[in-house]
């Protein structure tokens, strides 16, 4: 687990806005040993409970205009800052859900695996 929380780090991007909590993402990038097990322990409860920190729901959204005089919806474009360390959690969840489903649908279950569209079915 911890080279699983130690990987979804490493590939986080650098130099990216904080979010809520304003802590850099490159500051996770610094965790030793015992700040990935303090993830690991983190992770394992918000698997095991399904209950998220309040600071990791909270998401600021900011809305950008991609022209000078926008006036709609569509003249503007959005980010969202969320925690860097809630997207190593959902990073790292998705991984583990996506394992867990991986063999529950047939090799014939086709748009419900990844690799396995109606474009890639043989014999029709």
């Amino acid at each position: 687990m911890h080279s699983e929380v130690g990987k979804a780090i490493k590939e986080m991007r650098n130099k990216k806005a904080t979010g809520d909590d304003d802590v850099p993402g490159d500051v996770l990038k610094l965790f030793g040993e015992s700040g990935l097990k303090i993830m690991k322990k983190l992770i394992n409860t918000i698997y095991e409970t399904g209950e998220w920190p309040k600071d990791f729901t909270e998401v600021t959204m900011i809305a950008l205009k991609k022209k000078p005089q926008a006036t709609k919806c569509s003249d503007h474009r959005t980010i969202s800052l969320i925690a860097h360390t809630a997207k190593i959690v959902v990073k790292i969840l998705r991984r583990r859900i996506e394992k867990k489903i991986e063999d529950v649908p047939g090799e014939d279950q086709f748009r419900f695996r990844r690799g396995k569209g109606t474009g890639n079915a043989k014999g029709c």
